[in-house]
C-alpha cells in the first residue's frame, strides 16, 4: 500500500469517525441528519482508498463508461510492473 492511498484511507477513517462522534454528540436531535451522509461518503475512502479518487476524476472528465477507465488504468499498471497492484 502506498503512501497515498494510506493517505486516501486515512481520510476516510477521520471522516467516518469524526462523523460518527459528532452523531453521537447530538443524540436525539434532528442534526444527526447532516452527519449521516458524511459517514456514508467516509466508508468508500475506507476500504478503496485512492481508488474513490480515481473514479472521481474520471467521472469529472467525462468518461461515460468509468469502470472501464478504471481497468485500463490497472491494465496499464500491470504491463509496466507496478508492485502497487
Amino acid at each position: 500500500m502506498t503512501g497515498r492511498d494510506l493517505q486516501w484511507r486515512a481520510g476516510g477513517f477521520a471522516l467516518l469517525a469524526s462523523s460518527c462522534a459528532m452523531a453521537l454528540m447530538f443524540d436525539g436531535s434532528p442534526a444527526i441528519i447532516i452527519f449521516f451522509p458524511l459517514a456514508l461518503l467516509g466508508l468508500p475512502l475506507m476500504i478503496h482508498g485512492k481508488r474513490v479518487g480515481q473514479l472521481i476524476r474520471a467521472e469529472r472528465r467525462g468518461h461515460r463508461e468509468t469502470a472501464h477507465a478504471v481497468h485500463a488504468a490497472r491494465v496499464r499498471r500491470r504491463r509496466h510492473g507496478d508492485p502497487r497492484f
